[in-house]
């Protein structure tokens, strides 16, 4: 059993086949007794990149459909949900004041670290599942393990 924090461009994996879906499956797969720790932003993110793919033809109505339904699903009964706090707000300023990240991913970064913080405190650790390399570039710098879907093809 290990802990996972995951982005939005590692968890839109799950609900549209794309390099590294099977790997992103194999992690968040309930049989497999993982920690899956988001921050409810990627729910807005994730719905977003599906409706996206469907505007573009690019996934079937039909396999939008499931995919919202799963994401709702997941985020109600299976992730681990941070929310968005001012804490969060203030600490996710300070990133983007040291690393080239777009506000949602400082978001995101910020929430990692900050479920990583009581993981460390109990001497486990906490992975971040990302295919953004800015944001994995800055985690990494910021002392988190990382992991990139995108090389697990």
């Amino acid at each position: 059993m290990a802990a996972y924090f995951v982005d939005s461009s590692g968890l839109a994996k799950r609900y549209a086949e794309e390099t590294g879906s099977d790997w992103v499956d194999s992690i968040l797969d309930s049989p497999s007794g993982n920690f899956i720790y988001v921050v409810s932003l990627t729910e807005v993110e994730v719905s977003s990149a599906i409706a996206r793919r469907l505007r573009e033809a690019s996934i079937e109505q039909a396999d939008a459909a499931e995919a919202f339904d799963m994401i709702f699903e997941d985020f109600a009964d299976y992730f681990r949900v941070a929310h968005v706090t001012g804490e969060l707000i203030e600490r996710a300023i300070a990133l983007v004041k040291n690393y080239t990240l777009r506000a949602y991913d400082a978001i995101q970064l910020a929430a990692a670290l900050e479920v990583n913080e009581r993981f460390l405190a109990a001497k486990q650790s906490l992975t971040l599942i990302s295919a953004d390399g800015a944001l994995n570039n800055a985690a990494r710098a910021e002392g988190l393990l990382v992991e990139d879907p995108n090389l697990h093809p």
